[in-house]
C-alpha cells in the first residue's frame, strides 16, 4: 500500500540536515514525498556572488527543488512567507509578504493543511517544540504544523530532533580537537532538541547517504563560506566553513556513519513503547 509523506521545513537546505535520509528511502520504497516550505529563506547567511543581482530568497527556492529532485520528491510547495530570520529585531515585512512568525496561527495552518488533505497526507514532519535549536522560524512550524494536522485529520505527526544527550556528548567531544568560534555557545544545545528518551522513531538511511549528501550540496547559497547574511538574517560576519560546507568536507565512510540515521518524536504515542524503525509502521 502507498502511503504520502509530507516534510514540512522553515527554510530550504533544512530538510537537508533534518529529514533527507527520511524522504529519500521513502521515495525509493514507493511512497509519495512532498516537501513544503515555509519561507523562501530570503535572510539566509551567502556569499556575496549569491547576492550580487539576484534574488536569494528565488535562488534558494530553486536550490530547493534541485535538493528534492536528488531526493525523489514528487512535489514541492511554498506556502508564501518571507523569511523572518534569527537577528535580535524582527524586521519589517517585505513588500507583499509576510514574516513567517508572524502569520496568524490559523491562517498559515489553514495554507498547510490544504496540502495536506489535497495528498491525503499520512505523515507530516516538522519540528520538536524546541524548533530544533530555537530559530523563531522552526517554533513556528511545530505550531503550526500541530494545527494543520488538526484541521487536515493527518494520522501522525512526526516531529525531527537529534537525542540532546548524543549531541552534547558530540560537541564536548569535538571541542578536545576543535576550537569553535567565540561566539559558539556549547551549553545552549543541553536546552535544545529532545532528550533521548523522547525518541519515538529513529530510522536507517544509511543506504542514502548519497541522496542526503547531494541534498545537501544542492544548497550551494549556505555552502559560501565567507558570506554575510542581510540585516536581521540568519547569522552576522562569518570566517570559518558553514555547517553545510563543513559537512561536505567529511569523508564519504564517516558520512555515511555521522549521518546515517534519523531521528523524531510522536508527541501523540504512549510512554514506554520500543523505538519504531519505520515511519509508516502502526498506521491503519
Amino acid at each position: 500500500m502507498s502511503r504520502t509523506l509530507v516534510a514540512f521545513h522553515a527554510h530550504p537546505d533544512d530538510e537537508a540536515l533534518l529529514t533527507s535520509g527520511t524522504m529519500a528511502r521513502a521515495a525509493a520504497e514507493g511512497q509519495r514525498v512532498v516537501l513544503v516550505l515555509a519561507t523562501d529563506g530570503g535572510l539566509g547567511l551567502a556569499s556575496a556572488a549569491f547576492r550580487e543581482g539576484a534574488d536569494l530568497g528565488s535562488e534558494r527556492l530553486a536550490e530547493a527543488q534541485r535538493s528534492a529532485e536528488a531526493l525523489g520528491v514528487s512535489r514541492v510547495e511554498w506556502l508564501g512567507y518571507a523569511d523572518s530570520g534569527s537577528g535580535p529585531e524582527l524586521l519589517e515585512n517585505p513588500p507583499g509578504q509576510v514574516r513567517f512568525c508572524r502569520a496568524p496561527l490559523e491562517e498559515a495552518a489553514e495554507r498547510l493543511a490544504a496540502v495536506l488533505k489535497t495528498e491525503r497526507a499520512d505523515v507530516l514532519l516538522s519540528y520538536d517544540r524546541h524548533g530544533g535549536y530555537g530559530h523563531r522560524d522552526h517554533v513556528r512550524v511545530h505550531e503550526v504544523a500541530a494545527r494543520a494536522a488538526e484541521i487536515a485529520g493527518t494520522p501522525r505527526v512526526l516531529e525531527a530532533t537529534v537525542p540532546r544527550d548524543l549531541l552534547v556528548r558530540a560537541i564536548r567531544f569535538v571541542g578536545r580537537f576543535y576550537r569553535f568560534p567565540a561566539e559558539f555557545d556549547p551549553t545552549s544545545f543541553e536546552r535544545a532538541y529532545s532528550a533521548r528518551s523522547e525518541i519515538t522513531h529513529r530510522v536507517d538511511v544509511r543506504r542514502y547517504a548519497a541522496q542526503k549528501r547531494a541534498s545537501m550540496r544542492a544548497h550551494a547559497s549556505q555552502a559560501s563560506g565567507g558570506g554575510a547574511a542581510a540585516p536581521g538574517g540568519e547569522g552576522g560576519e562569518q570566517t570559518g566553513d558553514r555547517t553545510l560546507q563543513a559537512f561536505l568536507r567529511v569523508p564519504r565512510p564517516l558520512f555515511d556513519l555521522v549521518f546515517g540515521r534519523e531521528w523524531f518524536r510522536d508527541p501523540a504515542a504512549p510512554p514506554g513503547q520500543p523505538v519504531r524503525r519505520d515511519i509508516f509502521e502502526g498506521l491503519p
